[in-house]
């Protein structure tokens, strides 16, 4: 069901480019709303005109629509999107996804998408059996990204291959039954998130908290909402803002009211998935007043806060999942697998200091997934995607 939905089609620079329009007229069909993103490559196959007129909407193809500094943002096309297709795809721009090579808007907004992504090759079969666009594809399917294969055909060598972009109407097909999927996979659960930092008041002005974003836990409840499910998010003190109406969120500030909060909601939740970074302990008295220098030490004791996943662990009743994080500088798996059974969680997301370029502040996060059936590992990605591929676990264990 495409009624509504918001499509970004990239076309490429590919003798199949023409094939875009039919892809255009069957997504309009459907009830889809179509925005364009062609690469200059991809114009001198087909003409934004043609394409415009079907879509109705202006086609998107540099950064600087007018010579005044008005730009196209593709951070807002990834928000904006249900869906990004991009068909047909050139080994070229294969190659680009893969590693990041942000030159033209095609690839800057897919770098930018939010929503799931398709894949739709168009090259020469010699080139689509090439150990590097194999290579690419398998990255990019690691990255969480959906391939629709292309039609066989015979190499110059003789044998059969792969090449030629599927057929218009069978790729709207995939688009259109894999959505309907993953957009109804949670519909009817609802699920607690819990994200961001913890501050412990010291005095009126100073604190004990951490350096979490709240990226990742917000990035879970945006997928989880955007699979249908009633998300609850108990968030710390961050700046991010929630996209999906799905989302209802809780704002607190200390590890004993994101308890309160946390307790009261599981009680009628499917599932929770703790992702906030827990301040263990906090000071045993908070000063009034401003505390101010004197002498050259000063001494502050702290106490245990409550332990958010141990009492949601003994809560937990049949039928219900969680999921906790693991954040670990030293013995990883042998501290994720305390923790695993020690507050009776389903599974374990593991994440790693260790891993440069991940965790605090980042956009991107590299994780493994251990439970007692064993682990699973997960190359480095935006939390986007890290965040499909949780929900992902999660949703196994929902509907089996």
């Amino acid at each position: 069901m495409l009624e509504g939905k918001k499509i970004v089609l990239g076309i490429t620079g590919s003798i199949a480019a023409y094939k875009s329009c039919l892809i255009i007229r069957e997504l309009v069909k459907r009830g889809a709303e179509v925005q364009v993103v062609i690469t200059p490559a991809g114009k001198e196959f087909i003409t934004p005109i043609t394409l415009s007129a079907l879509t109705q909407k202006p086609v998107i193809s540099d950064f600087f629509s007018q010579r005044d500094g008005t730009w196209h943002s593709h951070v807002k096309l990834g928000l904006w999107a249900d869906a990004m297709l991009i068909a047909p795809c050139t080994a070229s721009t294969l190659g680009k996804m893969a590693n990041g090579v942000a030159d033209n808007m095609l690839i800057t907004t897919y770098l930018s998408m939010k929503a799931p992504v398709f894949i739709a090759p168009a090259m020469d079969l010699d080139m689509y059996a090439h150990p590097t666009t194999q290579q690419n594809m398998e990255r990019l399917r690691s990255f969480g990204n959906h391939i629709i294969e292309p039609q066989s055909g015979f190499l110059a060598s003789g044998l059969e291959g792969k090449g030629r972009m599927e057929e218009p109407e069978k790729i709207v097909e995939y688009l259109d039954s894999t959505l309907t999927t993953h957009h109804s996979s949670l519909t009817s659960k609802r699920i607690l998130i819990t994200a961001g930092p913890t501050y412990e008041k010291i005095d009126p002005v100073r604190f004990i908290g951490n350096y979490s974003s709240g990226k990742m836990g917000f990035a879970l409840a945006e997928e989880c909402a955007s699979r249908g499910a009633e998300v609850t998010l108990v968030a710390g003190p961050v700046s991010l803002k929630t996209e999906h109406t799905n989302i209802h969120r809780i704002d607190v500030e200390s590890c004993q009211q994101m308890h309160d909060a946390a307790v009261d909601a599981f009680k009628d939740c499917d599932a929770a998935i703790l992702c906030a970074a827990v301040a263990d302990f906090r000071p045993a008295e908070v000063a009034t007043q401003k505390i101010k220098r004197v002498g050259e030490n000063m001494d502050i004791h702290l106490v245990p806060n409550p332990d958010i996943a141990a009492e949601l662990g003994r809560m937990k009743r049949d039928g219900q999942v969680l999921v906790g994080f693991a954040l670990e500088t030293n013995d990883e798996q042998q501290n994720a697998e305390k923790k695993l059974a020690k507050k009776n969680l389903d599974f374990i997301v593991l994440n790693s200091l260790r891993n440069e370029g991940t965790c605090f502040r980042s956009d991107e996060n590299q994780i493994s997934i251990i439970s007692t059936a064993g682990r699973k590992d997960y190359e480095k990605k935006p939390k986007q995607q890290v965040a499909a591929d949780i929900i992902d676990e999660l949703t196994q264990l929902l509907t089996n």
